[in-house]
């Protein structure tokens, strides 16, 4: 009689741990779809412990280019294609301030002449991000956030060799403030970033902008990226429009019939669309995808750009 009370007690406490067990597991999982895939130009923040992992899969081409201010083809080049495939991971160190990594792998090649494409892991992004201000304005709330960031080449790649070269090669410093209102479902966005970017060296002893120089040493204009979304953003989706700029303080125009040089002003708007939603049959899990046209620009290709990938959260 007392082992099978003993039994009965034993299976009991196995229901009950079992119980919890199961509660903190439905805990954990709440817990962790509260966070959202994050990026250095928007305004979501990952919560104390919470650790996103993602790959994203970029696709851009373009057969048309402003050379400076004039719009041109090159039967020489056909279609220019840029693909990448990216590790992102971001931790929540606290609530307000996270950690972000970000490494590509990218491939170029060209439809048409003799130019051939390059590939290779391209530049690690490593970026702090920082919540600072939070209030409530009317029924929405105003959230402010500081980003340092820092990245610099992982391989070295050809940088002298564009448009198939996989980067510019310099080692750059960010700084970055970004301002977000959401009113019930409907948000906007507006970020800007100051990039201070080192000088390169080119593989020859000389070069040609405005002027003949006995180096191999390039001077690189730093640049400034800015950014507007407006959209929608719940718990489980966001879907945005957005307008991104990049403008280069400096640089040369590509001249007539040349290929373009690592320090051209390259001056670029794209008008394009966002989507992130968090799938209801698997816990955790979120999809993301994006479209991006480029409407104006300045020694730049007119790039349509598609990108898609996945991002899971765990909160440890």
């Amino acid at each position: 009689p007392f082992m099978h009370f003993k039994s009965k007690l034993n299976k009991r406490e196995m229901k009950k741990k079992t119980k919890f067990l199961l509660v903190t597991a439905l805990g954990f999982s709440l817990v962790a779809t509260l966070a959202k895939a994050q990026t250095v130009d928007d305004a979501i923040m990952m919560n104390k412990k919470q650790w996103c992992n993602g790959l994203t899969y970029m696709h851009s081409s373009w057969n048309e280019y402003w050379e400076g201010t004039t719009k041109r083809d090159n039967k020489n080049l056909g279609t220019v294609t840029t693909q990448s495939v990216m590790y992102m991971t971001s931790y929540g160190i606290t609530d307000k301030l996270n950690l972000l990594v970000n490494v590509p792998y990218v491939w170029t090649k060209a439809s048409a002449g003799t130019l051939h494409g390059m590939k290779g892991f391209q530049d690690i992004d490593v970026d702090l991000k920082y919540e600072f201000y939070k209030t409530k304005i009317g029924n929405g709330r105003l959230s402010l956030i500081g980003l340092a960031g820092f990245s610099t080449p992982l391989s070295n790649y050809e940088n002298d060799f564009l448009p198939m070269s996989i980067g510019l090669g310099s080692t750059n410093l960010s700084g970055r403030l970004t301002a977000d209102y959401q009113n019930g479902l409907f948000f906007a966005t507006i970020s800007s970033a100051y990039v201070f970017r080192s000088n390169v060296t080119i593989d020859r002893t000389s070069y040609y902008t405005n002027q003949i120089n006995y180096t191999n040493e390039v001077d690189m204009p730093n640049q400034m990226n800015s950014n507007l979304f407006v959209g929608i953003r719940n718990s489980s989706l966001t879907a945005q429009v957005q307008l991104m700029n990049m403008y280069t303080f400096g640089g040369f125009d590509i001249r007539k019939n040349d290929m373009p040089f690592v320090n051209n002003q390259m001056n670029m708007t794209s008008l394009g669309a966002h989507v992130k939603y968090f799938l209801p049959f698997v816990t955790n899990l979120e999809v993301v995808a994006s479209a991006d046209f480029v409407i104006a620009g300045r020694n730049v290709g007119q790039a349509q750009t598609y990108m898609g990938g996945f991002f899971y959260i765990l909160s440890l």
